[in-house]
């Protein structure tokens, strides 16, 4: 398996992929779809073209040319990187994909952008997702804002839909990484 930055050219896999992951059909999908809470897609491709700019970047893993896995990040002023759109092949789910993706973007995070702190938004309906956050060192910071429906991510099936932020210091990477 090969990581590496996307390009523009790898937009229309990406898009698949994490429609894919986050909500795929009935028949398909792993432990991480909101598909159940989430009407629609997930991302569009030129709103995933849009993500090709500066002090942003999308990882990708893949096995021969097949993308498997993404993650985004964007860096912001005050030294903190958003960590977004990770998601793997509902296939390859459970084989230690998603740890490996949140660390790679971590680690790009801490080299790159010298980010000091990692920032990512969780659905709260999702307990599962926002535990799996936790045991990799995220805490919640106690902000929550109403699901983002202006964003063109879908809008929910239920009413009151909210997303919550959680945050890790990178300091913490290293302690982390020594448990690859």
């Amino acid at each position: 398996m090969i990581l590496r930055e996307a390009t523009p050219l790898d937009a229309a896999d990406i898009v698949g992929l994490v429609n894919r992951a986050y909500r795929p059909s009935s028949e398909d999908g792993g432990w991480t779809h909101e598909r159940d809470l989430v009407a629609g897609n997930r991302t569009e491709y030129e709103q995933l073209l849009s993500l090709f700019r500066p002090l942003s970047k999308i990882l990708v893993l893949c096995q021969a040319e097949v993308i498997i896995a993404c993650v985004h990040l964007l860096h912001n002023e005050d030294s903190t990187t958003d960590i977004g759109m990770l998601a793997t092949e509902p296939n390859f789910q459970t084989h230690g994909l998603g740890k490996r993706m949140l660390l790679e973007a971590e680690q790009y995070a801490a080299e790159h952008f010298s980010a000091t702190t990692f920032r990512l938004c969780v659905v709260l309906a999702r307990p599962e997702l926002i535990a799996f956050y936790q045991r990799r060192g995220y805490q919640q910071t106690g902000e929550a804002e109403d699901y983002p429906i202006d964003a063109g991510v879908g809008q929910p099936r239920i009413d009151g839909l909210q997303i919550i932020t959680l945050t890790k210091p990178a300091k913490r990477l290293a302690e982390d990484r020594s448990l690859l």
